[in-house]
């Protein structure tokens, strides 16, 4: 029997794949290139996914880590939101991004550079500043990060079964 927190956990990775499959195909094919602040949030999202399917694993020997799994999906979160926040309220009106926290963390961590076409950073954050369906990338990622984070909350506080 599969439990709420498991389907909720499950969710939360899938969407949180299916926003860097967005980020991808705005990247690759409509040729929206990133910024260090989008391509952070990408490892963001990619890192709750990762923790929420190695949660459900690890479930499956104690229950209580499917909710270990949910609250670090919810803190990191909060961070894809203060990451999203700061990019569409800051770093947005700057013409570059050069040595800001996001751009600093992905150049040393050398993701950038093992990862070009996941994590590259290839504009400065005032050019990756783009719209889709009349709402800036930074905002849908800030949405979908409040969503994740509603949901790592609800698996947690839920009971288990």
């Amino acid at each position: 029997m599969t439990s709420h927190t498991s389907r909720l956990l499950h969710a939360m990775a899938l969407l949180c794949l299916a926003a860097v499959a967005i980020a991808l195909v705005s990247q690759h094919v409509f040729d929206m290139q990133p910024c260090a602040w989008c391509v952070l949030q990408r490892l963001i999202f990619i890192v709750i996914a990762a923790v929420c399917w190695l949660g459900l694993l690890a479930g499956r020997i104690a229950a209580g880590l499917r909710r270990l799994a949910a609250l670090a999906a919810v803190l990191l979160s909060a961070a894809g939101v203060a990451t999203a926040w700061y990019q569409y309220s800051v770093a947005a009106s700057l013409f570059s991004c050069d040595m800001t926290f996001a751009d600093r963390f992905m150049v040393k961590s050398g993701l950038d550079a093992a990862l070009p076409w996941l994590f590259g950073i290839y504009a400065s954050c005032m050019d990756a500043r783009v719209d889709l369906l009349g709402i800036e990338y930074a905002l849908w990622g800030l949405g979908l990060f409040v969503a994740i984070g509603a949901m790592g909350l609800f698996a947690l506080l839920r009971r288990l079964g």
